[in-house]
């Protein structure tokens, strides 16, 4: 191992691919969770011992008592909701006095939920797909350095500051948008009364994170959302507003990007995709349908039925390439079961020529057709098995081509959504 223990777990697709449960998993040994980009958008189930918990900006360390939870720098916080989360934590036997949250994370306020929801809907046929809880004009704020970050809740001149914010945004709200405008003192309230609850977890994380890893104690950076839905790298317009990939790391912690040793993606066994733009191997049939039943392939904050197509080595290999993946990780291999043949996409064609990566344009995105390998599926219900040796022979070859094609070596792979049904394949990182 070197000479500094850390971990970057992102997800390698278009998000939902299980990077709550694996971060999860690999908590059980970590000294400290970090969460590094994202708002409450990006949702985690995570099943530990049959209950499931749901989390959306609290790190999916948080079940471990003995690890300690921070919200990043790189992050953007909806505090109602980030106090409204830990108080069911709590009520669930939870201890969150473990959890800090850094003092430059942007803050997410109901105008950013306003505007997110009236700019969706000015867009019409073109919709985004967001879901709109005012994370993209969050960072649209940090970008025009208009935002409110965590520190400033603590300036006695705030309140003046935040005024006249409300004030530019009411403009907004119903001059371009045609929207009703926002009472400021409520806002002023609600964002105040849970900062009251939440501002003795409130610290300078850069250091905290850097002490640990220093100290030699095993850090995990947990992304959110997907490679493929990266503000730069992901499948543009239709992408998210943070950078996601496992490079941001260090910019969303504050930390040296020589302090991290390791970064792995999470593959789903096959793909999926919330809202719109490019999905060459979209499966829209009784196939399709069937897998989304199985993996339960509904959004976990919205409910929104998930769009699912075979496994896309393209897409993959663009992300690992993209996001500086070193290894994968497998999940819901046991969603495939019963498909008597399973395909894998190796290729595209845009308009007549074979490509192998994904091309820069959304319109052209569309018109890639995929080509496939097919291999034969298994039966077997594999939920129970405890190792790669236990698997059926076509689900081990499945992985094993998984691999071969992706040039990158696979250190585990999930059977169903329990802590218990994790397996990995190598030891130690």
């Amino acid at each position: 191992m070197e000479q500094y223990k850390s971990l970057v777990i992102v997800g390698s697709q278009w998000g939902d691919e299980g990077k709550g449960k694996i971060t999860d998993y690999f908590a059980q040994k970590a000294s400290m969770v970090v969460r590094f980009s994202g708002g409450d958008n990006a949702g985690h189930i995570i099943v530990s011992e049959g209950v499931k918990h749901k989390v959306t900006i609290v790190p999916s360390g948080i079940l471990n008592p003995k690890v300690v939870n921070v919200i990043a720098n790189g992050a953007v916080v909806n505090l109602p909701r980030l106090v409204s989360e830990l108080e069911i934590l709590k009520k669930a036997g939870i201890d969150t006095k473990n959890l800090f949250l850094s003092n430059r994370a942007h803050v997410v306020l109901p105008y950013h939920i306003a505007i997110d929801e009236l700019q969706e809907e000015s867009r019409g046929v073109n919709k985004i797909g967001t879901t709109k809880r005012g994370i993209g004009p969050t960072y649209q704020d940090k970008v025009d350095r208009l935002g409110i970050r965590v520190c400033d809740l603590f300036d006695k001149n705030f309140k003046t500051k935040l005024k006249e914010i409300v004030e530019f945004k009411n403009k907004l709200i119903t001059k371009v948008y045609d929207g009703k405008p926002l009472d400021f003192e409520t806002i002023y309230k609600e964002l105040m009364d849970n900062f009251e609850i939440i501002k003795g977890q409130v610290v300078e994380t850069s250091t905290l994170i850097e002490t640990a890893i220093k100290s030699k104690q095993y850090v995990l950076f947990e992304g959110a959302q997907g490679a493929l839905l990266d503000i730069d790298h992901g499948t543009y317009p239709f992408v998210t507003s943070s950078n996601t990939s496992a490079n941001n790391a260090s910019l969303g912690s504050g930390i040296n990007h020589n302090l991290i040793t390791t970064s792995l993606g999470v593959v789903k066994a096959y793909c999926t995709r919330v809202g719109t733009g490019g999905f060459p191997t979209e499966l829209n049939n009784k196939i399709g349908e069937g897998i989304r039943e199985r993996g339960h392939e509904y959004g976990s904050n919205t409910g929104r039925p998930r769009r699912v197509g075979w496994l896309d080595i393209v897409a993959l290999k663009y992300a690992i390439r993209t996001t500086g993946l070193d290894k994968i990780f497998i999940t819901l291999l046991d969603v495939l079961s019963g498909e008597p043949v399973v395909k894998i996409c190796t290729n595209y064609l845009l308009n007549g020529e074979k490509i192998f990566t994904i091309p820069p344009l959304n319109g052209d995105y569309q018109k890639c057709e995929p080509e496939f390998i097919e291999m034969q599926g298994w039966k077997e219900d594999i939920t129970k098995v405890k190792n790669f040796s236990d698997l059926p022979t076509n689900a081990q070859n499945y992985l094993n081509k998984i691999k071969e094609l992706c040039g990158i070596n696979i250190v585990g792979f999930s059977v169903g959504p329990d802590r218990l049904q994790t397996i990995l394949m190598e030891s130690e990182f």
